[in-house]
Parts: C-alpha cells; structure tokens; sequence
C-alpha cells in the first residue's frame, strides 16, 4: 500500500492506558509524516461512544490501531490512497487461543478477514468465516465480503517479532484505480 507508515510499542493493561499509549504511537507516525497539529477521534458509527475507528482531523490520513496481548500495533496511510483503512494483528503464539482450538481457518485467514472486515466498517458483525480472500502474490490479497459493494485488498507486513500483521484498504469500487 503506497504510503503506509506502521509503528508497534507496548501497551499497559486497562483499555484507557492502553487507547493513550496506542494514540502516542501514531502521534509520532502523524508529526514524523508531517503533520503535527492533528485530533485523533474514534467515535463508533453505531452508538457515538468512543469505542470506533480512529479518525484523524486536521491531515490527508486515515490512520488504524490493532492489539496484539500487550503490543499496539498503528498505521497510517494517505487519505486519497484509499475510502478506508484498518490493521488487524495477532500473536503467533496464545495459548489461549490454542487451547479453544486455534483460530478457524487458520492464523493467516483470520488476521486477513478481521482486518478486511474492520476496513469494511462492520467488524466482527459478520462472520469471518463467511469472508473470501484470494491470494495475488505472496503478500497481497482481496477479500470479497459478503453484502460489500466492493472488494477489500490487503497486505501481509512486516511487524513487531512474534506477531503476525495484515493491512486492508477498501475503495468504493475495485475499479477505482487503487494503488499498491
């Protein structure tokens, strides 16, 4: 995806600590990029708490957070490059989620889905399971989503050591001359 800035750092317990922390990482994405006078936000679509997607005011940015146990994982990427932009991370390891039998379809799948699905708006509302994802190389990939207008494209990236990470972008069309 042209243009996209990742950063990775702790995170403390407590879903406030860790917003704060996660919000530092891309304050320091958005000065570096040029814009230091922004407003993060993250408003949910649904009910207005501050429980949604981050939004960046005041700079040509989308901007995402993901969590990994205790990494927070955040992006940017050009607003123009894209009608929406979202991470999703995972552990390699958790057993925990080895315990309940690993995640369906596998690890990869899934970090791919959640993150095509947060770029769609709709999260974990829809099945992830229900998500199609075709691979194009052995980093890129789009997923169709059912009832989405429009296809997703990904990207595996390089992220923290021990954590696996995909990047999603989706347009209004797949047509629209996106730009990897």
């Amino acid at each position: 995806m042209e243009g996209l800035r990742l950063a990775w750092g702790p995170v403390p317990p407590g879903r406030l600590a860790r917003r704060g922390a996660a919000w530092a990482l891309l304050q320091t994405l958005l000065v570096d990029a040029g814009a230091p006078e922004v407003v993060l936000t993250n408003p949910c679509p649904r009910c207005g708490g501050p429980h949604g997607p981050v939004q960046v005011h005041g700079a040509p940015w989308r901007a995402a957070v993901a969590y990994a146990g205790a990494t927070a994982v955040v992006g940017i990427l050009p607003r123009d490059a894209a009608a929406a932009f979202a991470l999703d991370a995972e552990p390699l390891h958790d057993p925990v989620r080895e315990a309940a039998g690993g995640a369906p379809g596998g690890l990869r799948r899934w970090v791919r889905a959640e993150a095509s699905l947060k770029a769609r708006g709709s999260g974990l509302r829809i099945d992830p399971a229900s998500v199609d994802i075709v691979d194009l190389d052995d980093e890129h990939w789009v997923a169709t989503i059912p009832g989405a207008p429009f296809a997703v494209r990904g990207r595996d990236v390089d992220g923290p050591p021990a954590v696996l990470v995909c990047a999603a972008a989706a347009w209004r069309a797949p047509s629209d001359g996106a730009r990897w």
